[in-house]
């Protein structure tokens, strides 16, 4: 924040908003904040700021004034209608006349609570006394009189609220007695800010008055060359600005974005799918038998009750049972067990990309092609700082006549470099449906340690061949959640969708190197 304690208070600028302040502060002791938009014609939201620069600049001195206002709660609302207890008390006794304290607190329909203490009211403020009537207390009332407890109920009720420093001594004392009473009076404090402008801020003001500031250069200015004679208003470049929050992408999906920029310069097209589909394209085509870890309900969610019993009109069911069991035309051994279609028929939420990738391969039979998808997946993970049930997963293919694992190897290392990793590497690792199979790794300079990036590999034979594709199939796949984490130094994955608005605001997008 720039301060002004070294800088000559004539060389301060002023802007028109702390011009119309001053010239309303001047010759007055104090103003309340409030008070200003009465003597000016701006606005309080302008009022304030202008407050706020002259306050930096030290033209003006701010202080706090504080008032207590009172007003009627319910029960003296009330009382505004029946009266006070001990007057109720003392209307009956004028009344009726003399009564014993049974029968008058029988007709006066109040507690054991109320009543004793608007009888003691009623016999302190002498609105009632106590007679004796062959041996047995009674009552009798009195001369009526107003109560200054009344007065100030009335005064309230008629004003709705009152400042407290404004009572007479006489109302402060039926306040006094009125606050003991439950709900009968409601306090509010109100502060206002007081300003008052300094000697030197209004010697300011005078030598800025003399001159004639031109706030804008007009089309007039510039073609009558006025602009050459007349004097412009400097401007402050060093004054602070408020902090702006323009709408932005989430971090998530810049990232995104990120990734489908990075593949679609590389020449690569998008593909996309469904998000629940039957078994068969999830596992079964990819040659995961049915008795993995990853198909139980630990790892998957199952739609209960739904069964895809069209699958075996629209996929090579056949081909796939015989691939399984024994690996059919493949020169596969398969996995020697029997495969269900029942099994197959399942419905669930996808618990990766892939299958998107195998019902391109077996719906457009490409000989070449460079595609890749980004979007959500499902597991039944339990949730940490590092575990989500629903996640972002990127992944992509390449096939082609003479596609090998060494072009795989190229494009993920730019790939990876596209996104600020410079030590890549890659090493071997097992996967169900690639042989031979790797694992991409990064050295991260902050963690200080190796962390993984995605599984890759090409295609098995018991993947492709089922859909007609006979050249090598190149793919990969990870999830992004992890990139990201790195990329924004995030160490919980919930926070990434915690949508907490100093982070929102405050993270940067600039392209980061790990």
């Amino acid at each position: 924040m720039r301060t002004y304690g070294a800088v000559d208070f004539m060389e301060i600028v002023l802007h028109p908003i702390e011009v119309e302040v001053l010239k309303a502060l001047k010759n007055k002791d104090s103003v309340n904040l409030e008070d200003l938009v009465s003597f000016t014609t701006l606005s309080i939201d302008q009022i304030r700021r202008g407050v706020e620069w002259l306050k930096e600049k030290r033209l003006i001195e701010t202080g706090e004034e504080s008032k207590v206002l009172v007003q009627l709660g319910s029960a003296g609302m009330e009382c505004v209608v029946k009266g006070l207890p001990e007057r109720r008390l003392q209307n009956l006794l004028t009344k009726k006349g003399v009564y014993s304290l049974e029968r008058l607190k029988k007709e006066l329909e109040m507690d054991e609570k109320e009543f004793s203490a608007a009888l003691g009211l009623a016999i302190k403020k002498g609105l009632v006394r106590v007679v004796k009537n062959k041996g047995s207390v009674q009552l009798e009332a009195n001369p009526s009189k107003e109560l200054i407890t009344e007065s100030l109920i009335k005064r309230l009720f008629s004003q709705k609220q009152v400042e407290v420093i404004n009572l007479t001594p006489p109302e402060k004392e039926a306040l006094n007695e009125l606050k003991t009473r439950p709900n009968y009076l409601l306090f509010k404090e109100v502060k206002r800010t007081k300003i008052k402008a300094s000697s030197k801020a209004l010697t300011l003001l005078e030598e800025y008055l003399k001159k004639s500031y031109v706030d804008k250069l007009t089309p007039e200015l510039i073609t009558t060359e006025k602009w050459k004679t007349v004097v412009f208003r400097p401007y402050d470049i060093e004054s602070p600005v408020p902090s702006i929050y323009p709408g932005k992408k989430h971090p998530v999906q810049d990232f995104i974005d990120r990734v489908r920029e990075i593949f679609l310069s590389f020449g690569f097209e998008e593909i996309e799918g469904p998000i629940i589909l039957p078994s068969f394209w999830n596992f079964d085509a990819l040659f995961i038998p049915q008795d993995h870890p990853a198909r139980d309900m630990q790892d998957t969610f199952y739609l209960k009750g739904l069964f895809d019993k069209e699958i075996k009109n629209k996929a090579p069911i056949n081909l796939i049972q015989s691939i399984h069991e024994n690996g059919g035309n493949t020169k596969s051994l398969g996995w020697n067990y029997k495969w269900s279609l029942d099994e197959a028929e399942k419905m669930v939420l996808r618990t990766h990309t892939t299958p998107i990738t195998v019902q391109y391969l077996y719906k457009a039979k490409p000989t070449s092609a460079k595609v890749f998808s980004v979007d959500k997946v499902f597991r039944n993970e339990n949730l940490d700082n590092r575990h989500l049930f629903e996640f972002y997963q990127y992944e992509g293919i390449v096939t082609g006549r003479n596609v090998t694992l060494r072009h795989l190897i190229g494009v993920l290392s730019s790939f990876y470099k596209e996104l600020g990793f410079e030590k890549v590497k890659f090493w071997p690792t097992f996967f169900p449906y690639t042989e031979p199979s790797l694992e991409a790794v990064a050295y991260v300079e902050r963690l200080g340690k190796w962390i993984e990036l995605c599984g890759m590999g090409v295609f098995r034979p018991e993947v492709t061949l089922p859909a007609g594709v006979k050249n090598p199939v190149l793919a990969w796949g990870g999830g992004l959640e992890r990139l990201i984490m790195l990329a924004y130094n995030v160490e919980e994955i919930r926070f990434l969708y915690k949508n907490s608005l100093s982070w929102l605001r405050g993270v940067s997008y600039a392209r980061p190197k790990y």
